[in-house]
């Protein structure tokens, strides 16, 4: 594992760690090695399901939903 286990990051650290990988998710799949790709991909992997073990309800936006992504695929401007 690299990094500090997100179990023991507080919500405030872990909200930062997962806005840090995103925010460098495009960069290292363009243009880090494999084994970059692989330990971005596992740390990703580690801190969004912290994320999701912690907040299991949260807010779902209905767009960003298999229904509501037909639904604005069938909308005419």
């Amino acid at each position: 594992m690299n990094g500090v286990d997100p179990g023991r990051l507080d919500d405030q650290q872990l909200i930062k760690e997962l806005e840090t990988i995103h925010r460098t998710r495009h960069s290292t799949l363009l243009h880090g090695s494999n084994d970059a790709l692989r330990a971005h991909n596992d740390r990703m992997a580690e801190l969004e399901g912290e994320y999701l073990r912690r907040h299991p309800r949260r807010s779902v936006a209905g767009g960003r939903t298999r229904a509501g992504a037909r639904e604005r695929g069938t909308t005419s401007t």
